[in-house]
């Protein structure tokens, strides 16, 4: 009997010390890697005055037409991967409280998720797949333990994308944030800006759409295909199926959007393809 109460005891420690493990910070082997910079108060500006002149500099030169970075090349040259991380030092410069519009708070998230997550990439690359350093429970987490200094916060991918974008009644965010996979919308190899964003947003839906890992139509069975984005994320674009496909058909080829409005459709999901979108 006294065995058994101290073998529970020895358990119940175990788990207290997990417990306390995984609500600290980071987890044992994933800690928290922290990006950017702090600036004082009196540095700090509006989303309308983040200048993402270097940071597009850096897309032209390693990202193609297809959205595919050659991430061996950026990596290696040092001076550009520093040029990265300045720019990104330069995010933390905003002031949240300073009047700005909702189009240059568009650009600035989206910049940011992109950035960051290419940035992340780079730490551990090479690698096939962001998913390689995605650990659910005990490890480092890209999403969730990649965080950017933002004004006074530290922020992660996943916060970006669910905590700021989303709740930003813009549900082309989907067609522009990109997680390093071939799966995801391209890469627009041009920085998101206010003055241009309706247009890149709309080119880059457009160019979502015109792909077949993003949209089939077979005619035959009436049956519509499109990106798991469209299942994870369907609800950003309406409550109902036809709501959700009203919002996204004026994007469609024109073929697709006439089988649409022609008739009632099976919409069904294709697999996403994880593998990392890299210029091979």
């Amino acid at each position: 009997m006294e065995k058994k109460v101290s073998m529970i005891a020895k358990v119940s420690i175990l788990l207290v010390v997990v417990v306390a493990v995984m609500m600290n910070a980071g987890t044992i082997i994933g800690q928290n890697k922290v990006i950017g910079q702090k600036w004082p108060v009196n540095q700090r500006v509006s989303f309308n005055d983040i200048d993402h002149s270097s940071y597009h500099t850096l897309l032209q030169k390693y990202v193609d037409a297809d959205g595919m970075v050659n991430y061996k090349a950026w990596k290696a040259n040092s001076t550009d991967h520093d040029a990265l991380l300045r720019y990104i030092k330069q995010l933390g410069k905003v002031d949240s409280a300073k009047s700005a519009s909702n189009e240059a708070k568009l650009a600035y998230w989206i910049n940011a998720y992109n950035a960051v997550t290419i940035e992340g990439i780079l730490q551990v690359y090479p690698t096939t797949s962001i998913r390689n350093h995605t650990a659910k429970l005990l490890g480092y987490n890209i999403w969730k333990n990649l965080k950017l200094i933002s004004g006074d916060q530290q922020i992660n991918l996943d916060s970006i994308e669910h905590k700021v974008l989303r709740k930003m009644g813009e549900p082309r965010i989907h067609f522009a944030i990109v997680c390093a996979s071939i799966g995801c919308p391209r890469l627009l190899n041009e920085a998101y800006v206010a003055d241009r964003l309706e247009d890149q947003l709309t080119t880059n839906a457009t160019d979502f759409f015109s792909r077949s890992r993003n949209l089939q139509v077979n005619q035959s069975k009436g049956e519509l295909r499109l990106s798991s984005i469209m299942s994870w994320f369907g609800s950003d674009f309406g409550q109902s199926q036809e709501q959700q496909l009203k919002a996204i058909s004026p994007y469609f080829p024109e073929s697709a959007r006439k089988f649409v409005e022609s008739c009632g459709v099976r919409v069904s999901y294709l697999d996403y393809d994880w593998n990392i979108n890299e210029q091979r």
